[in-house]
């Protein structure tokens, strides 16, 4: 099984069971995309626990975590992006907002 982990500001890809992280940042968007189709060709709804990632096959889930409130969620990618230099992941707010990210920062990801 493909293992994903993520450490933002630190988001650490583990690309496979080995536990080699690099370190990369995530950021979040909202609600300037509500209703626009996502590259899955779904509705983006900023409130959905999804994600954004380059390459990740859609469907992909991920655990994310903030270190700095010990919260976690559960994300579904189902996107593209982020289309930003230096970062990795693109959270929807309301991924964001249930991790206590309010801003581009530091997090923890595992695939589920």
């Amino acid at each position: 099984m493909t293992r994903i982990a993520f450490v933002l500001s630190g988001l650490a890809l583990l690309a496979s069971s080995a536990q080699a992280e690099q370190q990369v940042r995530a950021a979040w968007y909202g609600n300037e995309l509500r209703a626009q189709r996502t590259a899955s060709g779904e509705t983006f709804n900023p409130d959905a626990l999804t994600a954004a990632h380059k390459s990740l096959p859609f469907g992909t889930c991920l655990v994310v975590g903030n270190p700095k409130t010990g919260k976690t969620v559960a994300v579904r990618v189902n996107d593209r992006g982020p289309f930003v230099a230096g970062l990795t992941l693109d959270l929807s707010s309301g991924a964001a907002r249930a991790i206590g990210m309010h801003s581009t920062g530091s997090v923890t990801i595992r695939q589920c």
